[in-house]
């Protein structure tokens, strides 16, 4: 490779490092568990990820465009990542970094179409039925999940079997993440975006039993998702921390009333953030 190349890979990498450490700090304290090898790996995927959410969650809209110049600049950017996929090179650096990372760890389109549908569905589609809340989710969460999991086993020889129940937790892990997020946006996503994903619910008469149920479903998902101590090293201590902090925001949105959580967005306190880290990082189980 020539030194040219190697130095806009290296740039286009540090671009997606500042883009995600720049909007999340809990995912910026996460990545630090990462090992070396896989760590901007995972920055170079959810970098492109918070693109896209920026395109369809009002960054586009704050800047003029209508829905149909919004939905151009989506497809836009999905058109580039699979032809960057393809080639190995984008003028857009988020994207050259993440091609990077798909070409190496071996992932392509069939994660990333589902990703822009859920992308273009909301810019289309504000309430969901229950088949098109689990394509949403699939396409949202699930198959960012296992983008991570390619990063993770990449270099590993792991069976069939195996893979596959890695996989089954990496797609878990994925839709406990986003149900734990439309549980905190309640009302952010009802008032700001016009948005209600979960199927069946009036956020205005949201009561505390259908937060029980949508509670009860998600902790299901956690369960299915405990499965980082089979994961390789380099990523067990993240994954461990992850699933730590959604189930601490599960355990705080459970305590919350109904009628305060469609006005308050539940957050996990940095101290406590500072404690899970701390127990992920020597391998130990939060404490309650």
């Amino acid at each position: 490779m020539s030194s040219r190349l190697k130095l806009y890979d290296r740039v286009a990498e540090d671009a997606a490092s500042i883009v995600i450490r720049s909007y999340s700090t809990s995912f910026s304290a996460a990545s630090r568990l990462l090992g070396v090898e896989v760590r901007q790996h995972v920055e170079n995927i959810y970098a492109l990820v918070r693109i896209a959410d920026e395109i369809v969650d009002g960054g586009a809209e704050e800047a003029g465009l209508d829905l149909i110049a919004t939905t151009r600049q989506l497809n836009e950017l999905e058109r580039e990542t699979e032809n960057a996929m393809e080639h190995g090179f984008s003028s857009n650096l988020v994207v050259h970094a993440f091609a990077l990372t798909a070409r190496e760890v071996s992932f392509g389109a069939e994660l990333t179409a589902p990703f822009f549908e859920s992308m273009r569905m909301d810019l289309s589609q504000k309430v969901h039925d229950q088949a098109s809340f689990e394509r949403y989710v699939y396409g949202s969460a699930e198959v960012v999940g296992l983008m991570c999991l390619c990063a993770f086993l990449h270099g590993h020889d792991v069976g069939d079997e195996q893979r596959a129940k890695l996989e089954h937790g990496a797609r878990a892990l994925g839709a406990a993440f986003q149900k734990v997020n439309f549980l905190r946006d309640l009302a952010d996503d009802f008032e700001t975006l016009g948005r209600s994903y979960f199927p069946g619910i009036d956020v205005a008469t949201f009561t505390e039993e259908e937060k029980v149920r949508l509670l009860d479903d998600l902790d299901a998902d956690l369960r299915d998702a405990a499965i980082g101590s089979e994961l390789p090293a380099s990523s067990k201590k993240a994954v461990a921390l992850a699933h730590a902090l959604f189930a601490q925001l599960s355990k705080r949105i459970r305590a919350t009333p109904a009628s305060e959580l469609v006005r308050t967005r539940v957050r996990v306190p940095n101290v406590v953030k500072l404690r899970l880290a701390a127990a992920a990082a020597i391998g130990v189980g939060p404490r309650e």
